[in-house]
């Protein structure tokens, strides 16, 4: 499994309430927080859904 860095780069702000609830149980709160997950199917559902709000780097172990 991959482990993967989010950052998250734009606002939450004026999002759908439905976004913010995934942007928050990815562990991401406010502008430039930046959290690391292994990548799962789940995650990879979070991300999609996502994704033009976040900065996603592969980290080397």
């Amino acid at each position: 499994m991959s482990k993967l860095r989010i950052e998250l780069v734009k606002s939450m702000i004026g999002r759908k309430p439905n976004h913010i609830a995934t942007l928050k149980s990815l562990g991401l709160k406010k502008m430039h927080d930046v959290v690391e997950h292994t990548m799962t199917p789940e995650l990879k559902g979070k991300l999609a859904q996502v994704e033009y709000l976040l900065k996603i780097e592969e980290v080397q172990a």
